[in-house]
């Protein structure tokens, strides 16, 4: 596994930020508030609303390697009758694609997430079609509950996603 680290995000981001999101490939297996192309005004946001919801009931880290963001992964804690559940997001620039980056970081901010909230619970949405990253939640142990069939509409085309989730009593070292 390549060399990475979670961190904080920094201002200073920004650049390298635009830089790795600008790509379609990443665009296309996102929800639609992922832009594309990716501006470095779009950095800039997303790297202002991470820091100021550091104290909310969220995790939202830039992924580092090489001394550079190369990508982003965050946990959101849910409210109402969904309070003990989060969701989990995250995306990495394509050059670092297969290099075991991303399964360690879901694996880190996981456990993270168990010892910070009281959750029991962490699910992902991705694409049906989407096997890097349905791979990469396999590999940290999260299973896939189903595929909703049909359930999004992506760029004007209807796709299914699929429902996986990590609970605390799964979560290992």
């Amino acid at each position: 596994m390549r060399d990475f680290k979670l961190r904080a995000w920094r201002t200073e981001d920004a650049e390298s930020l635009a830089r790795a999101a600008d790509n379609s490939n990443i665009a296309k297996n996102l929800r639609n508030v992922f832009p594309s192309p990716y501006t470095l005004d779009d950095a800039r946001w997303y790297i202002s609303d991470s820091i100021a919801g550091a104290e909310k009931k969220q995790l939202s880290y830039a992924i580092e390697v090489d001394g550079q963001a190369v990508g982003s992964i965050g946990i959101f804690v849910k409210d109402d009758v969904y309070e003990k559940s989060a969701e989990l997001g995250y995306w990495l620039a394509e050059e670092y694609w297969r290099q075991g980056i991303m399964s360690g970081a879901v694996k880190s901010i996981c456990r993270e997430a168990f010892a910070k909230f009281d959750i029991v619970r962490i699910f992902a949405e991705p694409f049906a079609d989407n096997a890097g990253s349905r791979g990469v939640l396999e590999k940290a142990g999260f299973t896939c509950e189903g595929t909703m069939r049909d359930g999004v509409c992506k760029n004007g085309e209807i796709h299914s996603y699929c429902m996986y989730a990590l609970l605390r009593e799964e979560m290992t070292d």
